[in-house]
């Protein structure tokens, strides 16, 4: 495996991370949205990883040169809660039903902001490791002048 194949793993992984991010923030902005163009409360949604065979624009080049199954990580669904919405009983509101009830999204705030720490932190963890092999590259250089 090379240098740039791990550079590969890496910003797969951030991109990875970034689209779950966007999925937490996008749950927590709707936390309290009780009518969507589609009927009814917000559906909470959630990023599946799967691994993902890795190509760099190097592979591309190189690829007879390079290790081929080097495995990185992509978003392959977007999953929606099918869970039924909670239920406030809030008789003025406009979305109230005949019994004074509003169906509210099933979203943890508190769960979604751990949920979005885990994720900036696995973002910060691969910006390390390719600040590592960018190091490792540059020393790499260095001993061959």
């Amino acid at each position: 495996m090379s240098l740039f194949s791990v550079l590969s793993v890496s910003a797969s992984g951030m991109s990875a991370q970034r689209q779950r991010a966007e999925l937490l923030t996008e749950n927590l902005a709707n936390a309290e949205t009780t009518r969507t163009p589609e009927g009814g409360p917000y559906r909470r949604k959630d990023a599946v990883f799967t691994s993902a065979a890795e190509t760099s624009p190097f592979a591309a080049v190189f690829q007879t040169e390079m290790d081929a199954g080097v495995q990185g990580v992509e978003v392959s669904e977007v999953t929606e809660d099918t869970r039924a919405p909670q239920k406030r009983y809030l008789p003025g509101h406009p979305d109230a039903d005949q019994d004074g009830y509003v169906a509210f999204p099933n979203i943890n705030p508190a769960e979604d902001m751990v949920d979005l720490m885990s994720a900036s932190r696995g973002y910060q963890g691969n910006v390390a490791a390719m600040t590592a092999i960018k190091d490792m590259i540059l020393h790499s250089i260095e001993l061959l002048k």
